[in-house]
């Protein structure tokens, strides 16, 4: 192209494929195109090998990826916790976690605190007392009790509340979940 072009007649001008040189000169202005990469997420106790892309979210890579359904998507901003998943030992948001920022930790879902098939004392607990209702925010709120009862394996229900303030439940007053958590802390004895 001329550079003495005038701007209109770049504006009107088509390229042999039907493309205007507006539409090229804006594609030479955008980003860069994201990578793909290939990480090594440690994820309930096993190697994963997993190519995604740069900005892929941890929820996105569990879900998609691995295969691990437990962890729900919810609000999409780290506001609802239904995503929780622990990561070296603490509670951590999958839906605004990046998946490359965690390669090499130990990563924990709901899917890793079954034992042999079984469910862990936390799960049965909330299966006896009643503290899911819908199960749709359950699994996040087992995490974070799970990373509560690991740091302090008798707490108060202050602490508790503390511990859950981060994940949501819409079907109840948090009651059964509070008891649920109680009664797993008291198995521990």
């Amino acid at each position: 192209m001329n550079t003495s072009d005038s701007a209109m007649e770049r504006l009107c001008r088509v390229d042999d494929g039907g493309t205007s040189i507006l539409q090229q000169d804006r594609a030479n202005d955008e980003a860069p195109a994201l990578t793909t990469r290939l990480l090594t997420l440690q994820v309930n106790g096993r190697a994963h090998a997993v190519a995604t892309r740069d900005n892929a979210l941890l929820l996105d890579v569990l879900r998609d990826q691995l295969g691990l359904p437990g962890t729900k998507q919810g609000c999409d901003g780290g506001e609802c916790g239904a995503c929780t998943v622990l990561v070296d030992g603490a509670p951590r948001l999958a839906c605004i976690t990046l998946a490359a920022s965690v390669q090499d930790r130990t990563i924990e879902t709901i899917e890793g605190l079954a034992e042999g098939g079984r469910m862990s004392r936390l799960q049965q607990a909330f299966h006896e007392n009643l503290g899911a209702q819908c199960g749709y925010c359950t699994p996040g709120m087992v995490m974070a009790a799970e990373a509560l009862l690991r740091r302090e394996p008798h707490p108060d229900e202050a602490q508790i509340r503390e511990a859950l303030a981060g994940n949501l439940c819409r079907c109840t007053g948090y009651v059964k979940i509070i008891e649920s958590v109680q009664a797993a802390a008291g198995d521990m004895s």
